[in-house]
């Protein structure tokens, strides 16, 4: 399927099954996005989220930021993106499948996403100093921006 009916099929909501794609260049590692994921399923527990989908909703935690619109342009997928990390909950085997048949292109590990990964735009998209760096990694600063979005 081509990049802009994945865009179509999830903006209408007609995408089976139903998946979130990220823009993979701004994820240096997948604990981050365990995170988000986390988050995701404590607000579906509490019938809360704030978007349509579970899995929207998990690209709007990703972000770290509350505005859900900015939210699913900056990390999920666009016609321009060249680099996406699918992610699905509860997927099972047909349904890994169905995703692996959605997207054109060449599988990778997890474990290559660091060095994939677009380190300034993800500075800049997260608001992580240098001095910050000095002290944390990278991962634990966006994963700190994604757990304490709401309380601040």
């Amino acid at each position: 399927m081509a990049l802009w009916e994945l865009l179509e099929s999830m903006q209408a909501g007609t995408l089976e099954p139903e998946v979130a794609f990220l823009n993979a260049s701004l994820i240096p590692d997948i604990f981050p996005v365990l995170a988000a994921a986390h988050k995701t399923l404590v607000t579906k527990s509490r019938d809360s989220l704030t978007t349509r989908t579970l899995h929207s909703e998990l690209v709007y935690n990703y972000s770290g930021s509350k505005h859900i619109t900015e939210s699913l342009k900056r990390c999920g997928i666009s016609e321009s993106t060249t680099y996406i990390l699918a992610a699905r909950f509860d997927a099972t085997p047909d349904e890994i499948k169905a995703i692996e048949k959605l997207v054109i292109g060449k599988e990778i590990d997890l474990e290559e996403l660091k060095g994939r990964a677009n380190l300034p735009q993800i500075q800049k998209h997260y608001k992580i100093s240098a001095l910050e760096l000095g002290i944390s990694s990278l991962e634990d600063a966006i994963t700190c921006r994604i757990a304490a979005r709401d309380a601040l």
